[in-house]
């Protein structure tokens, strides 16, 4: 059982992406449509960066002697977070496209909506700044902080329904590695009734609790154990 969230089944890490192609651009790519686009995937120093986190998740892995066959890498489709993934996986010895590797939609980035897309990531602290006033608003046609957090719920209870006992690697964007880390620091704290995962996360799904995301912010490629 996992410790301090006593209704997972696993444990899990969160892996940012590694320096991709848009982050050396300057570029907001978000929309699924842009983000799966083979150019968008990682830049070379990212390459570096993914290996170096694969290398310390088999450190950490080891001092907790968790075997590979207890991995799972759970991943966005985006072609910064697959290729982020394969590199990982390949440290690991795990095959991608096997049973233990499983991409995920709704791990994918959070959209910042069109006027947003493709252009300069300077733009990110307008909608960080939305998140703090009200994390239900929305930015124009795209999604809030309310919404990536009903689709990490879809995506976790679905892990926890197909995993049990296992490791899982979480790779994927920093709103939503942000968003994921804030509702699950919140859900260890809980102690309202309910301990199952859908009654936690309705009962911390509150502006106080989500307005708060930035405070998790990781690094292109930064490696950070949850639970």
């Amino acid at each position: 059982m996992a410790s301090g969230c006593t209704f997972l089944k696993n444990r899990y890490w969160v892996l940012r992406h590694g320096k991709s192609i848009p982050n050396e651009k300057g570029l907001i790519v978000s929309s699924m449509e842009n983000g799966t686009l083979k150019q968008y995937e990682l830049a070379s120093e990212g390459v570096h960066q993914a290996r170096l986190a694969g290398e310390l998740f088999l450190k950490e892995l080891s001092e907790k002697n968790i075997g590979p066959e207890n991995v799972r890498i759970c991943y966005s489709p985006f072609s910064r977070t697959s290729h982020t993934a394969t590199v990982v996986a390949s440290v690991l010895n795990i095959p991608l496209e096997g049973p233990q590797c499983k991409a995920m939609a709704d791990l994918r980035e959070r959209y910042f909506g069109p006027s947003y897309e493709l252009m300069s990531h300077d733009k990110y602290p307008e909608i960080w700044a939305l998140d703090e006033i009200d994390p239900f608003i929305r930015p124009e046609g795209g999604e809030s902080v309310a919404d990536v957090v009903s689709r990490l719920t879809r995506a976790l209870t679905i892990v926890e329904s197909e995993f049990e006992g296992c490791a899982v690697l979480v790779v994927s964007h920093g709103d939503p590695l942000q968003i994921l880390q804030t509702i699950l620091s919140a859900a260890k704290k809980h102690t309202g009734p309910g301990g199952d995962l859908t009654s936690v996360m309705q009962a911390i799904n509150i502006p106080s609790v989500l307005s708060g995301h930035r405070k998790f912010a990781l690094q292109t490629g930064e490696l950070r154990q949850l639970v």
